[in-house]
């Protein structure tokens, strides 16, 4: 197996690592308290977790099982997809309005977004996870500043380097082979990592709004 592929395996097997006890936490927290939204999480962060180990074990079947040199890029592609359901998920636990922002001046740094390069799936499905985690990373902040709740500090640091990482994994489709993306993928890691403070909190005071209250 080549370092580079090594890297790439072991950074989404950690991402799965890390987004596979978000989901655990917060089943037990739905567990306890019957909460609509702990159990969005739960599905959210359990998804995150599939697509980090879709592309981990995805890579290392391909290069130790069958030899291959060059990865398949489907892998990739097909684990950053289950991973935007997860992001579907986390916008929609702020109770999403519209998938489009209505602000002009916002649709001229989101819209560019799906236009280069156009013939990349993959391109696009980041595009689309980089506008949900920015939606769920303002809405976040707005709660905040309704609710000077500490946790939800966390929360908005969380998804806003969540979209970072997948500014950043945009980014690496246009440069590819660069290390873009080994910064894309322990961006989102830390990312998950910020959201495992309030979520680990959830199963032991109960079940409140993921944009309000944690």
């Amino acid at each position: 197996m080549e370092f580079i592929t090594f890297a790439e395996s072991t950074l989404n097997l950690l991402g799965f690592v890390v987004g596979l006890i978000l989901g655990i936490f917060a089943y037990i927290g739905f567990r306890n308290t019957g909460s609509p939204t702990l159990f969005r999480l739960n599905i959210s962060f359990f998804s995150i977790s599939i697509g980090f180990g879709v592309v981990g074990f995805g890579y290392m079947f391909e290069s130790l099982v069958l030899g291959y040199v060059k990865i398949d890029t489907w892998i990739q592609t097909l684990g950053i997809a289950i991973q935007t359901v997860g992001y579907f998920f986390i916008a929609f636990s702020h109770g999403i309005k519209s998938f489009f922002p209505k602000s002009r001046y916002f649709k001229s740094i989101v819209v560019p977004l799906f236009l280069i390069p156009a013939n990349s799936i993959e391109h696009i499905i980041r595009s689309i996870s980089f506008i949900l985690l920015v939606y769920g990373t303002i809405e976040t902040i707005m709660s905040y500043m309704e609710n000077r709740n500490r946790n939800t500090i966390f929360v908005a640091t969380g998804l806003g380097l969540l979209a970072l990482g997948e500014f950043l994994g945009w980014y690496s489709i246009v440069f590819p082979k660069s290390v873009l993306y080994f910064i894309s993928v322990s961006t989102k890691i830390v990312g998950l990592g910020a959201l495992f403070v309030p979520i680990s909190q959830v199963p032991l005071r109960g079940g409140p709004r993921f944009g309000n209250n944690i």
